[in-house]
């Protein structure tokens, strides 16, 4: 069950890292493009400016699953530096329910917010609904939540302090 899970994981980390990534050079593609576009040929398209923006939101939520998986985003480096064996597990433990609890929240609260941005369209893409944009959280939460438990179950400190 253990082997099974972290094998998902590993599938659902990297495909959210390689989307992350995608969503990265989407990004810098079109900023590039934006700049030709504005100050070589004088004709600026607008609706880059909006891509760039809800492509880097992508990204970020996207790419905060691998913080969670190598226990580079909670974390309390001084008490378990100084905490024997069995409290560090407990620790991990605590660690683990506050970080669901808040993927918690923001799925909950991101789904929420995608569906109340269904009725509304991106400005320059009138025919593209925000909803796309906001289901950036939701996602992101159900990949992090992977992540998550993921780390509790195999453990990985790749923070400078606390690299083993």
């Amino acid at each position: 069950m253990r082997n099974s899970f972290l094998r998902l994981e590993r599938l659902t980390s990297g495909f959210a890292m390689a989307a992350a990534c995608a969503m990265l050079a989407l990004a810098s593609g079109l900023g590039v493009f934006q700049i030709i576009m504005r100050f070589v040929l004088e004709q600026p398209a607008e609706w880059t400016e909006v891509l760039i923006r809800f492509s880097l939101i992508w990204m970020v939520f996207l790419g905060i699953p691998m913080a969670f998986r190598q226990g580079a985003m909670v974390s309390v480096d001084v008490l378990y530096r100084w905490s024997k064996p069995g409290m560090r597990r407990f620790l991990d433990w605590m660690v683990c329910i506050a970080a669901l609890a808040l993927m918690a929240v923001v799925l909950w609260w991101g789904w929420d917010y995608a569906r109340r941005g269904e009725v509304q369209s991106m400005i320059g893409l009138e025919d593209v609904s925000m909803f796309w944009a906001y289901l950036a959280m939701p996602v992101g939460a159900v990949f992090s939540a992977i992540g998550i438990i993921g780390n509790l179950l195999d453990p990985q400190r790749l923070e400078l302090e606390t690299a083993q």
